[in-house]
């Protein structure tokens, strides 16, 4: 049986950096050329790696991957082609600000081979994406969207964010309605987190922010909505019509291996979890001088059987579905009703888990605050938690 593979492509490049984005982009670059061969270099030092694997999703992220150069992004495609097995059938997303795309590049990219967008959109209301700063209004997101879905693309998928300065549950309420009148195949729908090192950070005393229990209830209200449209939540932030979820980010909540290339990308391969540092002068010294020694690498580790307890833990209890009690035992010989059971009857009955045909999950209360509830199931001393989720939040 083929060993499957994911791919991640970080395109680490921006038009403008949002006020509250803690993810690794810069703004100010024009070396494409130079960045495009870096990466293929690095593709081509992992072609050898992963030649026993067949790729069956790819996901091209940022940063803005629209925002550069069509011609690059159509080398980087063809290096992903030229350089791994990839199934006829591969999932391929690509990442796009609605302010970069036109009809024409959206044609090459199909041609080429993506076949699945997914749009920043945020918001429906142009005050609160100007609160953002994001760079595109919602008119411009919607015309995007058409000329997506005119270009071949059948597979969209829509990023929606609250607990923006100044949103109300009515306003996230109309942003939901006209994103679910356009009828996208996938919704994904974030908390806007206020992350030091941002402008936000440096601003949140004087940001129109909602109160923990007022986001609480947007989350609800959201995802009863998204419900009602026909949208079926299948982890915390991710909701799909049946038959389209996202295959690339299932393989991380199902512990399964992907490479990641460019500065800042994650990966898990061969038992194995590594990382690059948040710099693209380094990242592309390092691919062309390889005798120089530069060391790119964030982090290198091999997984502790521990370790490995605890993501399966962490990640599984993300999805929708929650964590099997008889898979964790063939998986580990361990009992998880028995080695959480003072935790696990006190978040039952207080509303945050339920357990069924052999299945703990979250509830939508339990999801709301999932990140606490996590970090009580572990079970060895490492900063495992954080590391998969900074490099899973995209």
């Amino acid at each position: 049986m083929e060993k499957k593979l994911g791919l991640y492509i970080h395109i680490p490049f921006c038009e403008h950096k949002c006020d509250y984005c803690d993810f690794y982009s810069i703004t100010k670059f024009d070396d494409y050329v130079r960045y495009t061969d870096s990466l293929l270099l690095q593709m081509e030092d992992f072609s050898e790696k992963a030649s026993d694997y067949v790729v069956n999703t790819i996901y091209i992220g940022g940063g803005t991957p629209t925002a550069i150069p069509v011609k690059r992004m159509l080398e980087i495609i063809d290096g992903i082609y030229r350089n791994f097995k990839v199934d006829e059938k591969v999932e391929f997303t690509m990442e796009a600000n609605p302010a970069t795309v036109n009809k024409k590049m959206l044609k090459k990219y199909y041609k080429a081979g993506v076949n699945r967008i997914s749009f920043g959109m945020q918001s429906a209301i142009d005050e609160e994406l100007a609160s953002l700063s994001r760079i595109h209004s919602f008119d411009e997101f919607a015309n995007s969207y058409n000329i997506a879905k005119q270009a071949g693309f059948e597979n969209i998928n829509v990023d929606i964010m609250y607990g923006i300065p100044g949103q109300t549950q009515r306003s996230l309420g109309y942003t939901l309605e006209q994103v679910c009148d356009l009828k996208p195949t996938h919704i994904s729908l974030y908390g806007l987190k206020i992350e030091e090192g941002t402008p936000f950070f440096e601003k949140k005393d004087k940001l129109d922010l909602p109160d923990e229990d007022t986001e609480f209830e947007m989350y609800k209200y959201a995802v009863d909505y998204l419900r009602f449209r026909g949208y079926w939540q299948y982890e915390i932030s991710n909701f799909s019509k049946d038959g389209f979820k996202c295959k690339h980010n299932l393989k991380y909540w199902n512990c399964q291996e992907y490479l990641g290339f460019g500065p800042a990308a994650h990966s898990y391969f061969d038992n194995h979890r590594f990382s690059y540092k948040r710099s693209v002068p380094m990242f592309m010294d390092a691919l062309e001088y390889v005798d120089a020694g530069i060391d790119i690498l964030e982090e290198d580790y091999d997984i502790t059987p521990e370790e490995r307890v605890d993501e399966y833990i962490m990640l599984k209890l993300r999805l929708a579905e929650g964590l099997n009690v008889n898979e964790f035992k063939y998986n580990f010989n361990k009992d998880f009703s028995q080695m959480f059971e003072k935790e696990l009857k006190l978040y039952i009955e207080n509303g945050f888990m339920e357990f069924k045909n052999g299945n703990y999950y979250f509830t939508t209360k339990g999801m709301y605050v999932s990140n606490y509830i996590l970090s009580t199931f572990m079970t060895c001393e490492s900063d495992i938690t954080k590391n998969i989720a900074k490099g899973l939040d995209k």
